[in-house]
């Protein structure tokens, strides 16, 4: 068996569907299904269930899975040293070289984009910096293709899973936030959530743990679903629209130091937690010490 073999049958594993995985893999499907048929040969064991257009793993085939994605794992990983030490030999300059794709949700995006962007270019020119921006489950699936090396999410939003390692963990305190000189900023008392929600209410995707804690808080009508009126992945617009309309944004305090939180009844006490997800038993990357180093500095709650 070849490592082009076992990568068609994590990549069928995943789809389901020759079509579709061909399609990924940039070949034909009669090419594909002579690999998987090829492989089955050698083993002496099916690996598929073929029923009508979709095809299912096997028992021994679930077994096979497990076991090949740590091989390509480990090969994908020598690669990649290979290649960074190559880099690092030529680089010249000084800091880090190498390669770094790195996936930042809403929050974290907020606050480590520009700061990271800045530290690669200032300090480590060698670096070739790679950033993408989605919701956690495209980054997550994202990570697990080997499209990108670690990921900066709100680590509630995660499913537990085996393969994913979530360290660094920074708790973000949450607040009702809006411009000085809200209507709502001017009371004398807490407002409820009757009166949160006369204004639009603005939030990126919230995690489940976030939409309980409203839940308890305030009832079923504060349920994200209910409650927000503008839903966005990108949270430096939601704040600028805080900054110039009436509307509320519920988020992160640390993302918008000028807005003014609200005093609310009963508090809200909900936090965010930022945590550095890597896939396990993967060579660290180069400049994840750097992604770590900004995480300490700017992943930090202002003064209450």
């Amino acid at each position: 068996m070849t490592l082009v073999q076992l990568r068609h049958l994590l990549s069928l594993a995943r789809t389901g569907s020759f079509s579709r995985s061909a399609a990924a893999l940039f070949i034909t499907q009669p090419a594909l299904s002579r690999s998987i048929g090829a492989l089955e040969a050698e083993l002496g064991q099916r690996l598929f269930d073929r029923i009508g257009r979709q095809s299912e793993l096997t028992p021994f085939g679930r077994e096979m899975v497990a076991r090949a994605d740590e091989l390509v794992l480990a090969a994908d990983d020598l690669r990649e040293r290979a290649r960074r030490l190559g880099r690092a030999r030529g680089a010249e300059g000084g800091g880090e070289a190498g390669l770094l794709r790195v996936g930042l949700g809403s929050g974290p995006g907020a606050m480590l984009m520009t700061p990271l962007l800045l530290r690669c270019a200032q300090q480590h020119p060698q670096l070739q910096l790679q950033v993408a921006r989605a919701a956690t489950e495209q980054l997550v699936q994202a990570l697990r293709e080997r499209t990108l090396d670690a990921l900066v999410v709100d680590a509630r939003s995660l499913r537990p899973s085996p393969d994913l390692d979530t360290r660094d963990l920074h708790e973000m305190r949450g607040a009702f936030l809006v411009r000085r000189g809200h209507p709502l900023a001017r009371r004398r008392t807490p407002a409820d959530l009757a009166a949160l929600r006369q204004y639009p209410i603005a939030s990126t995707p919230l995690s489940d743990e976030v939409a309980r804690v409203l839940v308890e808080r305030y009832g079923p009508q504060a349920h994200p679903d209910v409650l927000v009126t503008l839903r966005c992945d990108e949270l430096p617009s939601l704040v600028e629209v805080a900054r110039r309309s009436d509307a509320v944004l519920l988020a992160i305090r640390a993302a918008a130091p000028d807005l003014v939180p609200l005093r609310v009844a009963p508090a809200l006490a909900a936090t965010a937690r930022f945590g550095l997800v890597t896939l396990r038993r993967r060579t660290e990357p180069p400049g994840l010490q750097t992604l770590r180093a900004l995480m300490r500095e700017c992943l930090v709650d202002p003064a209450a």
